[in-house]
């Protein structure tokens, strides 16, 4: 522990000094929903220009993850109090929605960075907001390892903080952890002493943490998404945020986890529709039973298409409901608001995943044969969806819109719906 602990009163000099090194820009600071709209379409722009190599090669995107930390997207929700954009929740889901139409995974990443500048604006203490806000707005990155395997549910954590001198020690072992391997700080979900769950900050780096990269799902495959192991690592107690806390009260921290999680289904929603537009109108054939000229001419075709657009049309439009909804919810927390936020987020989800699925699968169905081949890769879009899409599962999202709706029973509050 004394080893650890010496350590404490320099790691943000130590952290700055790593940022430097790996050679990123400072962090712009968005000062507005309209900046930040326009600075993930330019971000965008960039990042899509070798997401199907990165797939392929199952490249991890370093320089691009760089780029878009340093853009100021990774600080906007930070309250304008501590020196961010604050942005509306709709906001917020369009800058997510844009990215991943040009790499999901790269969409995917920043989702639990966010999910815990939420946490910290409602249950951290004001050193932890003003330390960690200004890290944010510095460009630092924060991954996660949160869900274990092997476990009873995806609630169930055995990773624990045991109490020490001035701070506790952390033990356990986590997977599914996004973007940790390019983070500057892996924020842990535990349990503490009294089984409350917390999350601990851990400086990457740090003695004790080793962080995996054998992610090897046939999607999402760039997330990085891995094994961490966490060997008895020293945690101050500043650096612990009692996360039962936005639980045990409502709060609209399970929305807002979800809303980002449809964001990034919407986008590969978007990718998909765009390269089957794309394709269908350079290289698709008429069908031998009509006497038309090209492919896009075929009545059948155009019938789908249109189907397709307006799901999207319509996916856009739940998403940004629920953005609406989340911002309201975040005014004015109590058990109402709350619960028809979730609800919300949850009918943009069950869209959101249905229509990914649908655009991803037509792709083959309306281009044809030879948009099936290698040299093409549009099956990125389906393996993206189908494995983002199991985050969290619909069939339970059905239940909970038409259980409030017929009963008016209220959602659970937890960060799956």
């Amino acid at each position: 522990m004394t080893a650890h602990a010496s350590n404490l009163a320099h790691l943000p000099e130590s952290l700055n000094q790593a940022h430097e090194h790996r050679g990123r820009d400072a962090a712009h600071i968005i000062k507005s929903d309209a900046e930040a709209i326009a600075v993930a379409h330019q971000v965008a722009t960039e990042i899509a220009k070798e997401a199907s190599i990165r797939d392929k090669e199952r490249r991890l995107p370093r320089k691009e993850l760089d780029l878009f930390s340093s853009s100021g997207l990774w600080g906007i929700t930070v309250p304008k109090e501590y020196g961010g954009a604050g942005v509306s929740n709709k906001t917020l889901a369009e800058v997510i929605a844009i990215v991943a139409e040009a790499d999901p995974s790269i969409g995917q990443i920043p989702q639990n960075h966010l999910y815990m500048v939420e946490g910290l604006r409602l249950d951290g203490t004001d050193f932890q907001k003003r330390y960690f806000f200004d890290l944010v707005l510095q460009g630092v990155r924060f991954g996660n390892a949160f869900s274990e395997v092997g476990t009873k549910s995806v609630n169930d954590v055995k990773t624990r903080l045991t109490p020490a001198n001035s701070g506790y020690f952390l033990n356990g072992k986590k997977f599914y952890s996004s973007g940790a391997l390019l983070a500057d700080w892996v924020p842990v979900v535990a349990k503490d002493e009294n089984d409350n769950t917390v999350v601990a900050f851990v400086p990457a780096g740090a003695e004790g943490l080793t962080i995996i990269d054998d992610w090897s799902s046939f999607g999402q495959r760039t997330t990085a998404s891995g094994t961490t192991i966490l060997d008895n690592i020293f945690v101050p107690s500043e650096h612990v945020v009692p996360h039962h806390l936005a639980f045990d009260r409502p709060t609209a921290m399970g929305p807002v986890a979800q809303i980002i999680q449809a964001a990034v289904d919407t986008g590969i929603a978007r990718a998909a529709f765009k390269d089957t537009l794309h394709f269908v109108r350079n290289y698709t054939r008429p069908w031998i039973d009509t006497e038309l000229e090209h492919g896009y001419e075929d009545p059948h075709t155009i019938k789908d298409i249109g189907d397709l657009q307006i799901r999207i049309h319509a996916t856009d439009a739940l998403l940004a409901r629920a953005g609406e909804y989340i911002d309201e919810a975040q005014r004015n927390p109590n058990e109402e608001t709350v619960a028809e936020a979730s609800i919300a987020v949850a009918e943009a989800k069950v869209l959101s995943t249905e229509t990914a699925l649908l655009a991803g699968s037509k792709l083959f169905e309306l281009a044809g044969t030879r948009s099936t081949l290698g040299e093409y890769n549009l099956d990125r879009h389906w393996r993206n969806a189908r494995t983002h899409t199991l985050h969290d599962p619909v069939r339970w999202k059905y239940h909970a819109v038409g259980n409030y709706s017929l009963n008016k029973v209220k959602p659970p509050r937890h960060p799956w719906i």
